[in-house]
C-alpha cells in the first residue's frame, strides 16, 4: 500500500519541481538589464565654445526622441552674474529641443537641462559656453608730449568645463530577477513540506485505522481465508 501511495506522490513532487524551474527559466530569460537611458549628443552652441554675441537659440540633440508634454523639457540658461536668458519656452520635435535665448550676456553662460527620455525616464545634464562680449574700444593717441599707457583689456577667464551628469540606474530593474527566484525557491520548498507531511499522516491514518484497507488486505504470499 505504502508503495501506492509513494510513486503518485513522487509524481507529483517532481511535477511540481519541473513547473518551477520553468517558471524560473521564463523568468530570468525575460528579465533583460536596464537598458541604458537617452543621452545628449550635442548643443549648439556646443560645450566650452566660445562666441561674441549670445546666439538667437539653443538646441539640444538626444539620442532618441524624447517628451514632448508641456513642462516635461525645463531649460535654465543663465549668465554670469544669474541672470537668466531664456527667451521663452523650449520646444521639442522628435530629438532635437530648441530653447530661444535673449538678453547680453558676458562671460560665462550656463546651461540647465533636464527632459523625459523615450523610456519615460527623466534625465539631466549641464554644460558652459562663453559670450565675449562687444570689443573694447581702440584707445586714441593723444597730443601728449609723452604717450600714455593704456590698460590693456583682460582676457574672460575660460569657464570650467562641466560633465553631463549620467542617468541614474534603475537598481530596483536589477533586483527583480533575485527577488522572483527567492520567492520560487520558497514556494518551492513550501510544497515539498506541504506533500512529505500530507503523505506521513496519510499513511499515520491509514495504519491505525481499525479494520481498515491494511489489515483486511491479504498479504502476498499469504492462504486466502478458509471458507467456513
Amino acid at each position: 500500500m505504502s508503495q501506492t501511495i509513494h510513486k503518485p506522490l513522487a509524481a507529483r513532487v517532481w511535477a511540481l519541481l519541473a513547473a518551477l524551474l520553468v517558471a524560473f527559466a521564463v523568468v530570468v530569460a525575460t528579465a533583460s538589464p536596464a537598458h541604458a537611458h537617452d543621452e545628449l549628443l550635442g548643443s549648439d552652441p556646443a560645450a566650452d565654445s566660445s562666441f561674441d554675441a549670445l546666439p538667437a537659440q539653443l538646441t539640444l540633440t538626444f539620442s532618441a526622441e524624447i517628451a514632448d508634454d508641456e513642462g516635461a523639457s525645463v531649460v535654465e540658461v543663465r549668465d554670469a552674474a544669474g541672470t537668466s536668458l531664456a527667451g521663452g519656452a523650449p520646444t521639442v520635435h522628435d530629438n532635437v529641443l530648441t530653447q530661444p535665448l535673449a538678453g547680453e550676456a558676458s562671460g560665462a553662460v550656463t546651461v540647465l537641462w533636464k527632459v523625459v527620455s523615450s523610456d519615460g525616464h527623466p534625465i539631466s545634464g549641464e554644460f558652459s559656453f562663453t559670450v565675449a562680449g562687444a570689443p573694447a574700444p581702440t584707445p586714441t593717441e593723444t597730443a601728449a608730449p609723452a604717450p600714455s599707457e593704456t590698460a590693456a583689456p583682460s582676457e574672460t577667464a575660460d569657464p570650467t568645463p562641466t560633465v553631463t551628469s549620467a542617468p541614474v540606474s534603475d537598481e530596483g530593474s536589477t533586483a527583480l530577477p533575485w527577488i522572483i527566484v527567492g520567492v520560487l525557491a520558497v514556494a518551492l520548498a513550501g510544497a515539498v513540506v506541504y506533500l512529505l507531511v500530507s503523505r506521513a499522516r496519510r499513511e499515520k491514518a491509514l495504519a491505525s485505522a481499525p479494520g481498515g484497507p491494511a489489515a483486511d488486505a491479504p498479504q502476498p504470499g499469504s492462504e486466502p481465508p478458509a471458507d467456513h
